[in-house]
């Protein structure tokens, strides 16, 4: 069974993902944040640095494309390809609004005939396997049915499904059975992804689909990084695990990034640790209103002093 970590915008960044290969590990595939390629590739300093091979040393990092052109798609392709790097995923899940406004992401399931067109030309030209990232749908589940027709007409390296629409953005229970209906209809290896919180949820959905090639997880282990040693029979997450990965990101981040950028990316870290954590909310209020270097570490160090992890720590998806 293979294991994946999920591409989370700008949280799951190369420091990150080096962070929790050195106090964790574990994963077989990190999959990058995505990035939205214009013809010219231009890309931010932090892409930039993000999708350099050294920064990824020791891992298998895969690039993830957001775009709804093809010569855009296997521009960032060809450049990737160039890096080094020998898979590339194209995403078709993302449901933000900001997205799918301008027809990426989820948005592509809409138009079932563009989306074919697309594909022809990606999986023609790709110097590089192609692997999706896909919801089951844009509205409805109804919709999957006729986009699993079109799956199953292209040689996709790996696909990637999160069971639920774009509509239900992360509300809702993941339709289950869609995931099943993929494992009978397409040849090619089928991951799942969504609401893998706990080693028993995770445990259930490879006990539901023995025949799954594997699971991508995203929340779950940013709220519990030792899930997965959960998961291979060892030690459950202690304090100390959780302080020393805090403490080992933090330094990564302070000696790489100006410290409101440092500090910026701490407080959403926080915002996850926090769901496997007793304490009380003041605490942890002060440690995200902390903008500086020292009245963070001032604060997060009384955060912890003040908590106790949960009996079973795992993120709690919010009403």
């Amino acid at each position: 069974m293979r294991i994946y970590f999920a591409p989370m915008e700008g949280i799951t960044d190369a420091l990150f993902r080096q962070a929790y290969q050195a106090c964790f590990g574990g994963v077989d595939k990190y999959f990058m944040p995505f990035v939205s390629p214009s013809h010219s590739l231009s890309y931010t300093l932090r892409e930039e640095f993000d999708l350099l091979p050294a920064q990824n040393r020791g891992l298998f990092a895969v690039p993830q494309i957001l775009a709804r052109d093809a010569g855009c798609f296997l521009g960032a392709a060809r450049s990737f390809a160039e890096k080094g790097y020998t898979e590339v995923n194209l995403n078709l899940g993302c449901p933000s609004g900001t997205v799918t406004g301008k027809g990426k992401g989820s948005a592509m399931l809409k138009d079932v005939y563009h989306l074919r067109r697309f594909l022809d030309e990606v999986y023609c030209e790709a110097p590089l396997k192609v692997s999706v990232k896909t919801r089951i749908g844009f509205e409805t589940p109804e919709e999957w049915e006729q986009l699993l027709s079109v799956f199953k007409d292209y040689p996709i390296h790996e696909l990637i499904i999160h069971p639920r629409t774009r509509s239900q953005l992360y509300r809702g229970e993941p339709h289950r059975a869609a995931f099943g209906q993929a494992l009978e209809t397409l040849r090619c290896p089928v991951i799942y992804n969504g609401d893998l919180f706990t080693a028993e949820s995770v445990r259930e959905v490879t006990g539901m689909f023995p025949q799954a090639a594997g699971v991508m997880l995203g929340r779950g282990l940013l709220s519990n990084p030792a899930l997965l040693r959960q998961l291979q029979g060892g030690a459950a997450l202690s304090m100390e695990d959780l302080t020393h990965f805090h403490d080992y990101l933090f330094r990564a981040y302070e000696k790489t990034w100006h410290p409101l950028t440092a500090v910026g990316r701490m407080h959403v870290f926080l915002k996850y640790f926090a769901h496997s954590l007793n304490v009380p909310f003041k605490y942890v209020r002060e440690a995200l209103r902390a903008n500086k270097m020292d009245a963070y570490q001032d604060a997060v160090g009384e955060m912890f002093a003040q908590a106790k992890l949960k009996e079973e720590p795992h993120y709690s998806q919010p009403e």
